[in-house]
């Protein structure tokens, strides 16, 4: 039944989820953290809550059930990606760049080097240098090789950069 699934997911492009298998991972742990010991948090947290009384000025339980609230959203919208979750391996073999591959970039204007690893939109973290394939950079690059310059336009401005590796 899996083939089935997975068929269903490239049908709905709009529900498509391109992650890499660490990204697919670390989402999978996440909603097992979040059914498990979540859930029994803040379930000990409302019985706790309830235990004090008038639920009307109660700001505990007020406090419990948006987090109660917070916590199912974020099951479903992990159910979500992990159903409809493409992954994706990066061809080592042939230097182009696409989710999955680590990419060392230097800025022409400064000269600053810098390594990225590109991944689908639900996991990137710039701050780890971990850059979407959709942000500006991700797609001046995607579909690149090694020893060209590309012109990135982002809302700060157009930068170029020359790709100096791809892993």
């Amino acid at each position: 039944m899996a083939p089935a699934k997975k068929k269903a997911a490239k049908a709905t492009d709009e529900k498509r989820f391109l992650l890499t298998q660490e990204g697919y991972d670390n989402l999978v742990t996440e909603l097992e953290q979040l059914k498990t010991t979540e859930r029994k948090k803040v379930s000990d947290r409302l019985a706790e809550a309830i235990s004090y009384g008038d639920l009307s000025e109660n700001s505990e339980y007020d406090e419990a059930k948006n987090q109660q609230a917070f916590i199912e959203a974020r099951i479903i919208e992990l159910e979500d990606q992990i159903k409809y979750a493409d992954i994706v391996e990066a061809d080592k073999n042939d230097g182009t760049i696409q989710v999955g591959s680590t990419v060392t970039l230097k800025a022409l204007d400064t000269g600053d080097v810098a390594e990225y690893y590109i991944v689908g939109s639900t996991e990137a973290d710039p701050l780890n240098n971990k850059i979407s394939n959709e942000s500006p950079v991700g797609e001046a690059i995607v579909g690149m090789k090694a020893k060209k310059q590309v012109k990135v336009k982002a809302p700060g401005g157009e930068y170029e950069y020359e790709i100096v590796k791809v892993g």
